[in-house]
């Protein structure tokens, strides 16, 4: 018999119109979809900040992991994804202020943009539960 699936849900109003979660849970493995800075009042944190929505981001991503039954010492990569290459370093300080112990992999790519034009960074987080 397969593996129990366990979606977890960010309260995102996007989640159901576009079909997707904010992580699943397959087993050991847990991944984490593309996180955005939004706010608990559904406002872009940190607007033209890429440190304070890096923060805020990985916040989400996290309490998504926590939902899912994994935490920060569980995570073996994360993808860091920026409007502007020039900001990574701003991006790579929240990064590190949360992962310098835990060291995954990580990949940082530039994209075109977001869904919102004031996202500047997007996170993506992938863990092995054990």
């Amino acid at each position: 018999m397969g593996q129990v699936r366990q979606n977890v849900s960010s309260g995102s109003p996007l989640e159901p119109e576009i079909g997707f979660s904010r992580a699943v849970r397959k087993g050991a493995y847990v991944a984490v979809a593309g996180t955005a800075p939004i706010g608990d009042d559904g406002a872009t944190v940190g607007v033209g900040d890429v440190h304070a929505q890096t923060v805020r981001c990985l916040d989400i991503a996290e309490r998504a992991l926590e939902e899912a039954g994994a935490s920060r010492d569980d995570v073996v990569r994360t993808r860091i994804m920026l409007t502007d290459m020039t900001t990574w370093k701003e991006a790579a300080r929240a990064h590190g202020e949360r992962f310098a112990a835990v060291r995954p992999v990580l990949t940082v790519v530039e994209v075109s943009r977001f869904i919102d034009p004031d996202w500047l960074v997007e996170v993506e987080i992938d863990a092995v539960i054990g």
